[in-house]
């Protein structure tokens, strides 16, 4: 087997190798597969790796090179969120009650990467139901994180942040209800992108909040996160809510200002990780040198996002996974009467997190506080948006940490639901207001523990994300 130089690949550069015979892809994935069998014991990124279908997709991809198909994205190895439905394999949303579930159809972007001539590798692991922010909550344990392995990787898409971070895929998939993508990659040191609501189909995805969850990428460089996006996009007609390319194109795409807007008083809060601050006000500094205006921004209403995000969540969580009942499909408990089968299944099938918000959930939506809690959040969140739009008036992005700290240590946060919770503050804008939003490396602590800067675009100006973190990449 040769020996190839795994960290300094992205995808530009294997296309290359690949085209002028420099390696095969089979060579690139038994390289990819031997570091797999060398961590993944320790870091618990992968469920399970897809032995069986790895020489049909290594034997597509050689056979697209020779025959002039290839395309970028051709024997790429990618990891993909155990959420996604890869027709033939298990898919369990890392939960014990879909422990069985082969999937009978492929996702959306499954589709998508198999015309690619893309290499799935296997799925990772997440938090169960991506309900998380560390990978703690597995019902198949936990991951950990490559930089240290004490803490945790971030969630709800930890195995596929930890499965790039550590060389085991060169790019992978996550999903997003709130900062499941980002939050991640700010941990382990990569770029990742949640896409504006729409951009990217969500047939063959395990719901959690219908209105919020999306597919997002996770790769190393801005550009390898650039063309996997593009890879997966387009109008899906099993997805009432994906954009087609004509919706897109007819889309008014404002020139850039050159203006990036910091909402000082949405940092003011506290709670903020002190070297998480000095790093942050280093990256803006850094994009000042490269030529961008840096301007306070004032909201009124992003305070209120968290809070409304964890009514919303819940009970949208409470009315899709209604459907795991113990009678149709999935983990069933036998009793003596039905109302038995129902709570004995959902009561040993789900774990304790996804139990607290199915319950909060159902409160919610409740006679007598349906009106008091989900609708009045529903009008808030139409406020956070328009406000949203507003400041994009003036400024093309919103910067801010990604997370308020660096990743901490494993369980330290799993008895304080709050303060898991708080992981998401800065995450919950964007997915409320369905806008575009990427975390990428903005440095370490002193520690070596990773920072993640987060820019926030418009709608559909994911254009913006990649051109202001480019540019950002060339100074860190």
């Amino acid at each position: 087997m040769k020996n190839i130089n795994l960290k300094d690949l992205n995808i530009e550069k294997v296309h290359k190798h690949l085209k002028d015979g420099d390696f095969t892809v089979g060579e690139l994935v038994d390289s990819y597969l031997e570091v797999i069998k060398e961590k993944n014991v320790d870091l618990n990124a992968y469920l399970e790796i897809f032995t069986k279908d790895i020489k049909p997709q290594v034997e597509n991809a050689e056979k697209m090179f020779k025959d002039g198909t290839a395309t970028l994205m051709t024997g790429i190895p990618i990891a993909i969120k155990d959420n996604i439905l890869f027709e033939g394999h298990i898919a369990s949303a890392s939960s014990k009650i879909l422990g069985n579930h082969v999937a009978v159809y492929d996702a959306f972007v499954i589709e998508k990467l198999k015309k690619e001539g893309v290499v799935i590798l296997g799925r990772t692991n997440m938090d169960e139901f991506a309900m998380g922010s560390s990978t703690e909550t597995s019902y198949y344990g936990v991951t950990r994180n490559p930089f240290d392995r004490t803490r945790v990787p971030g969630g709800s898409s930890g195995g596929s942040a930890v499965a790039v971070a550590s060389d085991m895929a060169l790019v992978s998939l996550g999903t997003e209800t709130c900062g499941s993508v980002r939050q991640p990659s700010s941990f382990c040191g990569l770029v990742g992108m949640k896409p504006t609501y729409g951009a990217i189909s969500r047939s063959g995805i395990i719901a959690m909040g219908s209105s919020l969850d999306q597919v997002g990428p996770m790769g190393k460089t801005v550009s390898d996160v650039e063309i996997l996006y593009k890879s997966i996009c387009g109008k899906d007609p099993l997805d009432s809510t994906s954009l087609s390319d004509e919706f897109k194109s007819n889309f008014k795409q404002a020139p850039l200002k050159k203006r990036i807007g910091v909402p000082r008083d949405f940092l003011s809060g506290g709670g903020i990780n002190e070297e998480v601050l000095k790093n942050f006000d280093e990256s803006c500094e850094k994009l000042k040198k490269a030529g961008y205006q840096i301007v306070d921004v004032t909201s009124e209403t992003m305070k209120y996002s968290l809070a409304v995000y964890y009514i919303i969540m819940p009970a949208e969580v409470s009315s899709n996974l209604a459907r795991y009942d113990g009678i149709r499909y999935g983990f069933s408990e036998k009793a003596q009467n039905l109302y038995d089968v129902y709570a004995k299944s959902k009561g040993k099938g789900f774990g304790k997190e996804v139990r607290r918000r199915l319950l909060l959930g159902s409160y919610i939506l409740s006679h007598g506080y349906h009106d008091a809690y989900y609708n009045k959040a529903l009008k808030v969140r139409d406020m956070i948006a328009r406000e949203l739009v507003t400041i994009f008036l003036d400024v093309d992005a919103i910067i801010s940490p990604t997370v308020p700290f660096p990743a901490f240590p494993l369980g330290d946060k799993m008895d304080d639901p709050m303060a898991m919770y708080m992981c998401d503050i800065f995450s919950a804008p964007a997915n409320l207001a369905g806008i575009p939003a990427m975390s990428l490396p903005s440095g370490k602590t002193e520690s070596g523990l990773p920072l993640g800067l987060q820019i926030t675009a418009p709608y559909l100006r994911e254009d913006i994300l990649f051109t202001i973190g480019k540019d950002f990449e060339k100074l860190v």
